[in-house]
């Protein structure tokens, strides 16, 4: 079974009751035995994936695969273009570099979350689309703060050439059909 997950702001990606008072995995009515591949941290939303297949689990996140996972991300200050193109030849992070990147700037039509962003009046934000063949911890989040571009939201919407549904609303959840499964495992 694989099941598409559209992720809220503020949930952990992991089972367990409650956290420190921040909502976990539990409350949503997954099937039993499914787990998450792969984590989105509290801070992101989106597109997160839940099995019970535990092949998968390799088969999507090792890095010799390389599937690529699409981000919307909104930061603080003008997405230049040299800054896009120090996104795509990859950035140090944690004193390694990171793979080469796809990025651009987009202007999506996202509504704003429950939890609003911090805003401040004299300082804009841009919206980018980020692709990643590798999943480092908060990777997106420090590529973006090495360009000098703090992330101030960031939602996944795409793991191979499988796009999270727009009907699906944040909370909610499905399970991808045969055909869909095939896109989320082409590189």
């Amino acid at each position: 079974m694989l099941l598409a997950f559209n992720k809220p702001y503020g949930v952990l990606s992991q089972f367990t009751e409650e956290v420190a008072g921040q909502r976990t995995l539990a409350l949503f009515g997954f099937p039993e035995r499914v787990y998450p591949i792969g984590r989105l941290d509290a801070d992101s939303e989106g597109l997160l994936l839940l099995s019970d297949e535990p092949g998968l689990n390799t088969r999507l996140l090792d890095p010799k695969h390389a599937h690529w996972r699409r981000y919307r991300v909104q930061v603080e200050g003008l997405a230049e273009d040299h800054r896009l193109r120090t996104l795509e030849s990859g950035v140090v992070i944690q004193g390694k570099k990171t793979l080469p990147a796809r990025a651009r700037t987009i202007s999506p039509d996202i509504p704003p979350r429950d939890s609003p962003i911090r805003d401040r009046k004299n300082i804009p934000t841009s919206w980018l689309e980020i692709e990643l063949r590798e999943g480092r911890n908060r990777q997106v989040r420090r590529m973006t703060a090495a360009v000098a571009l703090p992330t101030l939201r960031l939602i996944r919407v795409a793991i191979g050439g499988y796009h999270l549904p727009e009907s699906l609303e944040p909370g909610q959840w499905i399970e991808i059909s045969p055909s869909d499964r095939s896109l989320i495992l082409r590189r």
